[in-house]
């Protein structure tokens, strides 16, 4: 299959070859992003009961909310008041606080927590998940170590044994929830072991399109993968700009050498990536347009310029408990590219990280981007 040639699904097909049950479908993870992707499904496994089993599962991490479990709230007002307040919620969405009662018998698992707790997730799930499920990643990140790197949905494929596909787009929450059109991009290549009945790509335009959620399926899962976990360090750049009132044209400057440097990395570490993936894509240009005007990570950083705060306590003030990703990348794509020299390769990636994390002058991105990051500079942590 070539750069342009991407596997396509069209809203008239109608799926027909219907396996022997229903599938079940089940979410882990109830944020913000996780409960609205939970609504989308809920919405589909209802209009869909030859295909999907109605009843949705949804794993909520305990916790209280205004003196009651969350889980409760959830079942009882069909709201998620702590991190999706004001929607209503399908009700054939049900809240399981017990993470293997979630995913029991699922067919189809839908992963949507911070990645940083991806791996303790895995952890509880390992040997109990049948190979033949067939799971989804709408988690935002890369997996890094000193000495490697992964994609997440790699992570979940060889942690659990099963196929994982990834779901990324121009999808900021709270619009998708209060049913503005949007577009997604699904990357979901067929597993080895597919057989007719198997989940494939219009089961997945099936579980996962709606009205105002647009849906559009590819192959290129490292390409969606790089796309969708760098594009939040970008959008922290372009929110200091913004926080400094730099004007419109330093942040198109910032979001077009972040998206030659995306492109860059994709190339250099998973040489399968698709440049159209990257261009052409709502996980690619479009999530980065989105993630850099309206975004959790831009409004951090904005904030940031604007009361000289750290990092941290922004992220502590501004987000309700939930985390900036483009943090956590930051800190990892800097082990990565620091580890293989790779620094005057990706000056946009590394001066955003000295800002966040060393103090330095959010003032001197201009320079940075001029001039190779082995010349020599004078301390403008000072």
């Amino acid at each position: 299959m070539t750069d342009s040639q991407q596997m396509t699904v069209d809203s008239s097909v109608h799926y027909t070859n219907i396996q022997d049950s229903p599938f079940n479908v089940a979410i882990i993870g109830s944020g913000n992003w996780g409960t609205v992707v939970a609504k989308i499904i809920a919405e589909n496994t209802r209009e869909n009961p030859l295909l999907f089993e109605e009843t949705t599962k949804m794993w909520v991490y305990e916790e209280e909310f205004e003196g009651e479990k969350l889980s409760e709230i959830i079942n009882r007002d069909h709201i998620n008041k702590k991190y999706l307040p004001g929607i209503k919620l399908p009700e054939n969405l049900i809240a399981v606080p017990d993470l293997l009662e979630a995913v029991q018998d699922a067919n189809i698992i839908i992963f949507n927590v911070p990645h940083q707790h991806l791996e303790s997730i895995m952890a509880q799930l390992k040997g109990k998940i049948n190979p033949k499920t067939r799971a989804i990643s709408c988690l935002k990140g890369l997996r890094v170590t000193a000495d490697s790197i992964e994609l997440l949905s790699d992570l979940i494929q060889d942690s659990l044994g099963i196929h994982c596909g990834v779901l990324a787009g121009a999808n900021l929450a709270q619009e998708v929830a209060e049913q503005r059109f949007s577009e997604t991009t699904i990357a979901y290549p067929l597993p080895d072991d597919y057989v007719p009945g198997d989940v494939d790509p219009t089961v997945l335009y099936t579980l996962f399109h709606r009205p105002y959620f647009h849906v559009h399926v590819i192959e290129d899962i490292a390409g969606i993968s790089v796309a969708g976990a760098l594009k939040n360090i970008i959008a922290i750049s372009v929110g200091f700009v913004e926080g400094l009132e730099w004007g419109d044209n330093a942040k198109a400057a910032i979001m077009r050498r972040g998206l030659l440097e995306m492109i860059k990395f994709g190339r250099k570490f998973f040489p399968d990536c698709k440049v159209s993936s990257f261009t052409e894509e709502s996980a690619g240009v479009a999530d980065l347009f989105t993630t850099c005007t309206g975004g959790r990570n831009f409004k951090l950083a904005k904030t940031m310029a604007q009361t000289g705060k750290s990092a941290h306590e922004v992220e502590k003030e501004l987000l309700n408990g939930q985390s900036a990703q483009g943090l956590i990348t930051a800190k990892e794509i800097h082990t990565v590219i620091k580890n293989r020299g790779f620094e005057e390769e990706f000056p946009l990636f590394e001066t955003t990280y000295q800002i966040l994390f060393h103090g330095v002058k959010i003032g001197i991105l201009p320079y940075m981007l001029e001039n190779k990051w082995s010349i020599t500079k004078p301390n403008y942590s000072s």
